[in-house]
């Protein structure tokens, strides 16, 4: 098969590395200069520094020539968008009618309040489209550790060429008709991710400073995540979902990998906010995008729209936008009524 992943971030760079050793994958980048240096040392050094790029593997600057690898053929190939949910509108504006495309980008649009499937039929409604999703660290993908994923598609022959594409015996992919429930899983763990972050940050400060008391706990980690997918499928259900979606690898699996995880960046996001530094400096340093920090918005907006009560998603906007200091909401979401849980 011909795949033309478009972004060569941590994510996109990874699944090229998996998917060369069986496929013609040519990995765009839009700096050509980063192309040169990554065609040079078979490295890429700002997001993956610690894998070698397979000599199979193709780069490439050029969009046009990258796209044309996998639509200009006789067989059906692959385009797999790879950027931040920022650059998925421009990206699939950029290809055919009838290409057949995943995207690995998790949120809502800035600004419209979109999921990637509203977006490409506005913009693109002759795609053939689906998300490829689920708990995955980059990292870890590249490096043949055990994974698995989901990819879901209203098209089913799209779904089976995402399974052709990428499952192995090192990453299993299973296929789901769910675009909506992946993709609101996939937008809203990342926000529960960075409440997390900042309870278990609360947690660290208290027990280096011996003041335990009051202070969050594993206790507190386990409810945030418990109910933080109780939001999740309440928002996806008003937004035509199926439940069970929430109890699979882009719901459970991905809030809890993303919410635990050493290596998730928006729970890194919550840890620095229960440190006291500024968003803008924690953004700065991170040096790579953390989806939930411009999702959690949108999300609420969504929310607010259907009628859906989502107070986890409240609090971190709160905290985000300097309303509420990490301490304040975690007092805010334990003096909230006592209600039925389901």
């Amino acid at each position: 098969m011909k795949i033309s992943i478009l972004g060569a971030g941590a994510w996109g760079t990874a699944l090229a590395v998996q998917a060369a050793a069986r496929h013609e994958v040519v990995l765009w980048a839009r700096d050509a200069a980063a192309v040169a240096a990554m065609q040079a040392e078979r490295r890429n050094r700002a997001y993956l520094p610690d894998t070698r790029l397979p000599d199979a593997l193709q780069l490439e600057a050029d969009l046009a020539r990258a796209v044309a690898h996998a639509c200009d053929g006789e067989a059906p190939g692959l385009v797999v968008v790879a950027t931040p949910m920022a650059g998925l509108r421009a990206m699939l504006a950029s290809l055919p009618d009838g290409a057949q495309v995943l995207w690995l980008c998790k949120g809502f649009e800035a600004g419209t309040g979109l999921l990637g499937h509203e977006i490409a039929r506005a913009v693109q409604p002759r795609l053939r489209v689906g998300i490829l999703s689920g708990p995955s660290f980059a990292q870890e993908v590249a490096a043949g550790q055990p994974t698995a994923l989901v990819a879901a598609s209203e098209d089913e022959a799209l779904a089976q060429a995402a399974v052709a594409a990428f499952h192995s015996e090192r990453l299993r992919v299973y296929t789901s008709v769910d675009p909506v429930g992946v993709e609101v899983g996939g937008a809203v763990k990342n926000v529960m991710a960075i409440a997390v972050g900042a309870a278990d940050g609360l947690r660290l400060r208290a027990e280096a400073s011996g003041q335990l008391l009051d202070a969050p706990g594993l206790n507190a980690r386990a409810a945030l995540i418990t109910r933080g997918l109780a939001e999740m499928l309440r928002l996806g259900l008003a937004l035509g979902a199926r439940g069970e979606t929430f109890m699979g690898l882009s719901g459970m699996g991905d809030l809890v990998l993303t919410a635990t995880g050493d290596l998730s960046r928006n729970r890194r996001v919550g840890l620095l906010l229960a440190d006291g530094l500024p968003l803008a400096q924690i953004l700065r340093d991170l040096g790579h995008v953390a989806e939930g920090v411009y999702s959690a918005p949108t999300v609420l907006a969504r929310a607010r729209a259907k009628g859906v009560d989502m107070p986890i998603t409240e609090a971190v906007v709160a905290v985000l936008e300097g309303r509420l200091s990490p301490v304040d909401a975690v007092d805010l979401l334990m003096g909230r009524e006592a209600r039925a849980e389901h």
